[in-house]
């Protein structure tokens, strides 16, 4: 085995032409050696000892018309999720300010719909946007598919974000979701690149895919050219009533993986570490900032999920002699 250090690793270029072989060969890598070579490309391109903390808020709860096989808010699924309207520009700005004094310097806002409509719901979306930009936060939101001219209203508002999952490989897809096709979240990430508003977009393991559909997933992101700025990386946590309710969490090192690869590939994304964290112990957490993870949600619940508490996060990051960025 090659012992990899920082003077026989030749810096990464930005690529968005990597094959699936590629790809495999860091998946069939011994881990440890992977992360090496992982945190070698993070500290060219990153602060080893800085992570961003994010919240993400749900500013409407259930009732969703899809049927993510995952989501407790779709309306297909008896759930304990309790539906809840739209909220009003002022709740949204209170919990954005907690999260601020908090130490989260993006806010997400999160609407379970299938497609955002124009109407005064989405002009409410756009007073949220341009209410967390006065904060002098960055503002996030997912709102489902979204058209060239949504798009364009949301950055004219000031949405520095916009989170839209690719969930897993087009091969597997299917057996996820069948609402919606592939193409259709293909072309809204096209539209949130196209107004000019940085992408999020990440996946979920977890589910029931193969090796072979996570290395479909990462080979869909890291060839999008520019890559995006924002990868999260979910596990999936099984919720009662929902499809996927018996599916096992996750292997810890599985994800590790998933984060080595997404950092060599996409050197310069922010990794995020999101959905089933709660469920990593602080030693798996550490090994995916060591691998290349370098952004978190924080906060007691996320969307409809438990979350990692932000005292929880603040000794974590402590103890690792770490800091969250300002």
């Amino acid at each position: 085995m090659t012992v990899l250090n920082s003077t026989n690793v030749t810096p990464v270029v930005l690529r968005a032409d990597w094959s699936r072989e590629d790809l495999r060969q860091m998946f069939d890598a011994p881990l440890l050696e992977l992360v090496q070579r992982a945190s070698i490309v993070h500290k060219q391109h990153h602060d080893l000892y800085q992570i961003q903390r994010c919240t993400l808020l749900s500013v409407k709860t259930g009732g969703c018309s899809e049927d993510c096989s995952y989501c407790p808010q779709s309306a297909r699924y008896q759930t304990n999720v309790e539906n809840s309207a739209l909220l009003e520009i002022d709740q949204v700005v209170d919990v954005a300010k907690e999260a601020k004094e908090s130490g989260s310097t993006r806010f997400c806002m999160g609407a379970a719909w299938r497609e955002v409509e124009d109407g005064a719901d989405f002009d409410r979306i756009l007073g949220m946007v341009a209410a967390v930009k006065q904060l002098g936060m960055e503002a996030c939101c997912t709102l489902g598919m979204l058209s060239k001219s949504q798009a364009k209203r949301l950055k004219q508002a000031g949405l520095t974000a916009y989170n839209h999952n690719l969930d897993t490989s087009p091969e597997f897809y299917g057996d996820v979701i069948s609402t919606r096709v592939y193409e259709d979240r293909l072309r809204t990430i096209d539209n949130v690149r196209e107004a000019g508003i940085t992408v999020c977009c990440g996946g979920i393991i977890g589910m029931g895919e193969s090796v072979n559909d996570r290395i479909g997933l990462i080979l869909q992101l890291c060839n999008m050219n520019p890559h995006p700025e924002s990868v999260p990386i979910n596990m999936l946590v099984p919720v009662a009533g929902t499809p996927m309710e018996n599916q096992k969490f996750s292997d810890v090192f599985d994800l590790v993986r998933m984060v080595a690869v997404a950092r060599i590939t996409m050197p310069k994304a922010r990794v995020r570490l999101s959905a089933g964290r709660i469920n990593i112990s602080p030693e798996g957490q550490a090994l995916c900032f060591l691998a290349g993870a370098n952004s978190i949600f924080s906060g007691d619940k996320l969307l409809t999920t438990p979350n990692n508490s932000s005292s929880d996060d603040d000794k974590l990051i402590s103890t690792l002699g770490m800091s969250f960025a300002v």
